[in-house]
């Protein structure tokens, strides 16, 4: 049977008619379509596990970036924190003239620039260089009231820290200044990032901060209507230092003080029609006995 199957296929490769080339060792055998088989379904899982591993990788890889972020952003915020306390926990020192004026410090901020011109045991005279101001009128009728201090801290503070035309946060700057003047539409001529000033014949104040001084008049304009922004010029003033609380009858108190020895200085005067000014250095937690505190009057040159 076999002879015959073998010449059945030699008649049929040499037919004209047919060309038909069979090599049967070309069949895969049985267990060799079941290796087949399995190696497919083998690479299939291959192929599925390597796509499964490469979306756990972009997974792990985007956790991993955002915790490296994350890292950088919290290193920045500590390493930013870190400078903003060493402001406050190592302030700097005026130079002193009393013991008193010895114990008291201020934090390591930005303030006014001035020259002094003179100094006594009690006072010293200072020529304090233009600046800008941003201010905004109190309520309630006390340059020292809590409700209107607070309230238009927080309105220039908002302006301060992002609450103006470009979005831009800046520094803050030191001391906060109450000041009393002759009336509402007079022009401020203070010191320092907060003054408050009030009117002799109202209840109005108006608290000012001053502002950083690389901004010049190039400042970002706020976007409540109630703050204004103002120009302060050139002026001499006298100073007097005082440690502790500030309240209106301690103000009192020192403001008499400093126009008496001002009587008896030889190439000052106070100007005509000038209001106290009060400065205050340092955050609500400062130790009383540290804290420093001026009242400044306004003043000029005798030879006039």
């Amino acid at each position: 049977m076999i002879s015959s199957i073998a010449s059945s296929l030699s008649l049929l490769s040499s037919s004209p008619h047919n060309k038909l080339s069979i090599d049967l060792r070309s069949y895969p055998s049985p267990k060799q379509r079941r290796c087949s088989v399995l190696c497919s379904g083998v690479r299939t899982a291959a192929k599925r596990q390597s796509r499964d591993l490469s979306a756990t990788e972009a997974r792990v890889s985007l956790v991993l970036a955002l915790a490296s972020q994350a890292s950088s952003v919290s290193q920045r915020l500590l390493a930013d924190l870190a400078v903003e306390t060493a402001k406050y926990a190592f302030p700097k020192r005026f130079k002193s003239s009393n013991l008193e004026e010895a114990l008291m410090s201020v934090p390591d901020l930005e303030t006014m620039n001035f020259r002094v011109l003179s100094r006594t045991d009690r006072y010293e005279i200072r020529e304090v260089e233009p600046y800008y101001v941003a201010e905004t009128t109190m309520p309630g009728g006390n340059g020292f009231d809590f409700y209107g201090a607070s309230r238009s801290f927080n309105v220039l503070a908002e302006y301060l820290f992002g609450k103006n035309t470009v979005n831009e946060k800046m520094e803050m700057t030191t001391p906060v200044v109450t000041r009393k003047v002759q009336s509402v539409g007079e022009k401020m001529e203070m010191t320092t990032p907060v003054i408050t000033r009030k009117a002799k014949d109202q209840t109005q104040w108006q608290m000012s901060f001053v502002m950083p001084s690389k901004y010049g008049s190039d400042l970002p304009l706020p976007k409540d209507p109630s703050v204004k922004i103002q120009e302060v010029p050139r002026k001499i003033v006298a100073v007097l230092a005082f440690s502790g609380y500030v309240t209106d009858e301690e103000t009192e108190k020192r403001e008499q003080e400093l126009r008496r020895a001002l009587r008896n200085d030889k190439k000052f005067r106070v100007r005509d029609g000038v209001s106290v000014e009060v400065a205050q250095y340092n955050p609500p937690f400062t130790l009383p006995f540290t804290r420093r505190n001026e009242v400044s009057l306004e003043v000029e040159s005798k030879e006039y």
